[in-house]
């Protein structure tokens, strides 16, 4: 099992430009640090009366042109050399994902390579460990930035243009990332994970996500299936093997993109609403009750007319799609 560990900072680097990254970090803090240390002293000197003060031309030459010019050098020349050892943005040899920021959650969509079709979730980017994986990035709204510190740097996602970001992480985990462009009222609530995991756990999660959804194969079970598709909610959301099927599905909404993210595997989700809430059924349960009064501003509306025994029914369904 991988850890869930779910860290979100450049201090803990797990891949290769992370790890310059980090070092970027502390090379800047220490080095304005000690600036800032020399600066200080030489205020203080400049300050105490002196029998031989020391000359302008000294103080201009040395602190003013020499001692800034040195130091710039030296960081120009060490910062373009480790620039140059980021990995080059390139799909060529790499596993493709393709990651589309949405106000406020992330559509996140792999190749399955046995059918060749698509296999579309949310909000969590499988990779495998030690490997280089491209995201093709985009936007479907307003400008998105994705971000996973502990694996690399920050790539904006615009509307109408596909942008790339390579991630490689060097060990198992779950690495937690964040939108990190202004987009919005729920923007510091739009996360997602990174989950790492050796090469044969990939290729097994990646054959069970190309399944349609398990049955519902008792009679609660068949009762939440049942109130998902008498609320409509297959307007906005896909559960493959059911709204596909559905004989009240309109097919004109049958073959129109959805809205909200595809669900067909949701209960093996770790979180809800983009990082912001645990999964499981009462997690669900208050989502669908009443999804303003946990990110205000989302294209959901409130379900007021279930009742209390419908709502965990649906719940419990969700829940069940693994």
């Amino acid at each position: 099992m991988t850890p869930i560990s779910e860290i979100q900072s450049v201090m803990h680097p797990a891949g290769a430009d992370a790890a310059i990254i980090y070092q970027f970090t502390w090379v800047l803090f220490v080095g304005g640090t000690v600036i800032f240390a020399i600066v200080m002293g030489l205020l203080a000197l400049a300050m105490r009366r002196q029998a031989r003060p020391i000359t302008p031309g000294v103080w201009i030459l040395g602190a003013g042109i020499a001692f800034p010019v040195i130091v710039l050098t030296a960081l120009l020349t060490w910062s373009t050399w480790r620039t140059g050892q980021l990995v080059p943005q390139t799909s060529h040899k790499a596993l493709s994902i393709s990651v589309t920021g949405k106000m406020w959650w992330w559509e996140v969509r792999y190749r399955d390579p046995t059918s060749n079709r698509e296999i579309i979730s949310a909000n969590e980017i499988y990779i495998p460990v030690g490997e280089s994986v491209y995201l093709g990035l985009t936007a479907s709204d307003v400008i998105h930035s994705l971000w996973v510190p502990s694996l690399a740097g920050k790539r904006d996602m615009i509307p109408g243009r596909v942008t790339g970001l390579n991630l490689r992480a060097d060990k198992p985990g779950t690495y937690r990332g964040q939108c990190a462009e202004y987009c919005g009222e729920q923007h510091a609530r739009m996360a997602f994970h990174v989950i790492a995991l050796p090469r044969p756990e990939f290729d097994a999660w990646l054959a069970r996500q190309a399944q349609p959804a398990v049955p519902a194969d008792t009679t609660v079970l068949q009762r939440g299936r049942e109130a998902f598709l008498a609320q409509q909610c297959q307007t906005c959301h896909t559960i493959r093997g059911v709204t596909d099927v559905a004989p009240q599905l309109d097919a004109r909404i049958a073959d129109a993109p959805r809205l909200g993210p595809d669900l067909t595997h949701i209960g093996s989700r770790r979180h809800i609403a983009a990082g912001t809430l645990r999964n499981h059924r009462g997690t669900l349960a208050g989502w669908i009750a009443d999804p303003q009064a946990i990110k205000t501003g989302v294209f959901m509306p409130p379900s007021p007319d279930l009742d209390g025994e419908t709502l965990r029914a649906l719940a419990t369904y969700l829940e069940h799609l693994k």
